[in-house]
């Protein structure tokens, strides 16, 4: 908003002074100087072959007048733009006014985010946890900013895991009633599946011949032969079950419900496409694509930054069908992409939040989508690839014994922590409270790191009331509420005197650039940092002057608005990153 109207100033004196180009605004790398500066001018006179720091004592000297900005120049040619005291309180009186806070919309796509995509019939685990941190909180980002978002949990229920799964029950004896048809249906339960999926899973990669009937029957299930296809929905319904309580615990939420098994009546479709542009051809067997590109090669990740690059073979063709008919995730992904734009008209982008080593798998299929028209050509494909979730060793987050987390356990054990953070501050158990801190401190610890990078989870810091965590906000915001629930005051027009207010107003202004920068990188880490610097600063207002004693009633309104106008700040972007606000800590 602001950085826009001083563009707009400069930009009329460029035009006055028969300048082509455009100069732009930034926030000053050097606050104690300036709040705003414009580096353009160089780029500028190059342009029109001007002396810089002429032409940009040329722009003041054109510059329409404005009450609520001062301009100098500094050398060698930059612009210096400071808030006056006007201006101060005019944008501090919009800020308050505006139900966004000054946050624009800024685009208006269509778009379908893919994430979440838990396994059925295997228990959630810590693996599971960055895809709904990170696309809940996208897709609150993208709906903010006036995008139409539709969310798909994209469930994998249609993989050798199923297969695997219900051959290990029949063979311990679970399933006779479905082949036999003696005796009573049996119900099928979460700990039958969470025993049944590791021991096959174990199993397959020592013997043989059960990952070959694992394989079979996987593809019985896939073609919905029956008593298999029975089984496989009874299975599919316990897990999902399941998975819908803990997403929903984590506070992610879906438009749809759907897994690769929706898009199997696609499967033929997607696949006759792809034959007619002459596109697959059989290799040993098996349907395959090339998507290789010419001059491609794939580089080997270094052991370290010194070792030499080193390239592998160019990107391997993409297997659609094995040799036993049976499809892969390649194909039910493709499959996905046509029933997808088959069934929602319209769709600009279509972005796919999964662990960052799933890279090669989507270039292969997004590569197949746009060679067979499946996807069109002004539609974007993105894969937003995160990192993983690190131990204090460094290495992926496990237990004492090399075992992966259980998501259940993890929940559980925010719930513990949360509770004895809560304990020491005098309040007593509250599941639901408890809850609330401990997913807020994971949340923040997990966005508050580029999406693309790995990052340790400590627990124990995340939690922390002080410093950058999801709780210190939280605690910030019950601060705020607890201060105007003492007060009849309802506030008035805020009057920024102080250094402390005109930083807390500043901080606003930056929060709201961090929505664009978020936007751009895909990545929610400016957007955490801009609201603990909002938090903060408004901290030392807090511990520097008194609110409620305050005797000037002009200025203590003042205060009472300014205290709203950061709790609705604070507010909206903790909405935006997926972190519930307790009403009280």
């Amino acid at each position: 908003m602001v950085r826009k109207e001083i563009e707009n100033l400069l930009n009329v004196a460029l035009k006055k002074l028969g300048i082509n180009g455009k100069a732009l605004v930034s926030f000053s790398s050097l606050p104690e100087l300036c709040d705003y500066q414009s580096n353009s001018i160089f780029s500028l006179a190059k342009q029109n072959g001007k002396n810089p720091i002429e032409l940009a004592n040329q722009i003041l000297n054109n510059l329409d007048h404005s009450l609520y900005f001062n301009f100098e120049v500094a050398k060698p040619a930059f612009i210096n733009i400071k808030l006056t005291q006007e201006g101060y309180n005019h944008f501090a009186q919009i800020l308050f006014e505006d139900s966004r806070c000054g946050v624009a919309k800024i685009s208006n796509q269509k778009v379908l985010l893919d994430y979440g995509g838990a396994n059925v019939a295997k228990a959630l685990h810590v693996g599971h946890l960055r895809s709904p941190i990170i696309g809940e909180a996208l897709k609150r980002l993208y709906s903010f900013l006036g995008e139409q978002v539709i969310s798909d949990v994209h469930l994998g229920d249609w993989g050798l895991q199923m297969g695997l799964t219900e051959l290990q029950l029949y063979q311990d004896g679970k399933l006779d009633y479905y082949f036999t048809g003696d005796g009573e249906e049996p119900v099928l339960t979460l700990e039958m599946l969470n025993t049944a999926y590791p021991k096959a899973s174990a199993r397959k990669n020592e013997d043989e011949n059960f990952k070959k009937m694992a394989d079979e029957w996987t593809l019985k299930i896939q073609n919905k032969e029956q008593p298999y296809f029975k089984i496989y929905q009874k299975i599919r319904e316990v897990s999902v079950k399941e998975i819908k309580k803990h997403y929903s615990e984590l506070g992610a939420e879906f438009d749809l419900w759907l897994g690769e098994s929706d898009a199997d009546e696609y499967i033929d479709k997607a696949l006759d496409i792809i034959d007619k542009k002459g596109l697959s051809y059989i290799s040993d067997g098996a349907v395959v694509v090339d998507v290789a590109e010419e001059g491609e090669n794939i580089p080997i990740p270094k052991k370290s930054p010194d070792e030499i690059q080193r390239y592998k073979n160019p990107m391997p063709p993409a297997i659609l069908k094995k040799y036993n008919g049976g499809v892969l995730y390649a194909t039910t992904d493709i499959a996905t992409i046509l029933m997808r734009n088959t069934e929602i008209k319209g769709l600009n982008r279509i972005e796919y939040i999964v662990d960052a080593r799933q890279k090669n798998h989507f270039i292969q299929v997004f590569r197949v989508c746009k060679k067979a028209g499946i996807s069109p050509k002004d539609q974007v494909l993105l894969h937003i690839g995160y990192g993983t979730m690190n131990g204090s060793d460094g290495k992926p987050f496990k237990t004492r014994s090399g075992d992966t987390i259980k998501l259940e356990d993890i929940i559980q054990m925010l719930i513990d922590k949360a509770s004895e953070k809560l304990k020491s501050n005098g309040v007593q158990f509250d599941r639901k409270l408890a809850l609330q801190i401990g997913v807020a401190a994971m949340k923040f610890g997990d966005l508050s790191n580029n999406v693309g990078k790995d990052y340790v989870f400590d627990l124990d810091k995340f939690l922390s009331f002080e410093g950058k965590t999801g709780p210190y906000l939280q605690y910030t915001v019950c601060r705020i509420n607890s201060i105007l629930n003492k007060t009849t005051d309802k506030g008035g027009k805020i009057d920024i005197e102080c250094e402390e207010e005109q930083q807390i107003i500043k901080n606003i202004l930056k929060l709201n650039s961090s929505y664009e920068i978020a936007y751009k990188e895909k990545s929610l880490n400016s957007l955490c940092l801009a609201t603990y610097d909002l938090a903060a600063s408004f901290s030392t207002f807090y511990n520097n002057h008194k609110i409620l004693t305050e005797k000037d009633s002009n200025k203590r309104n003042s205060y009472i608005s300014l205290l709203k106008l950061v709790k609705k700040a604070l507010t909206q972007a903790l909405s935006t990153l997926a972190i519930d606000v307790p009403e009280k800590m």
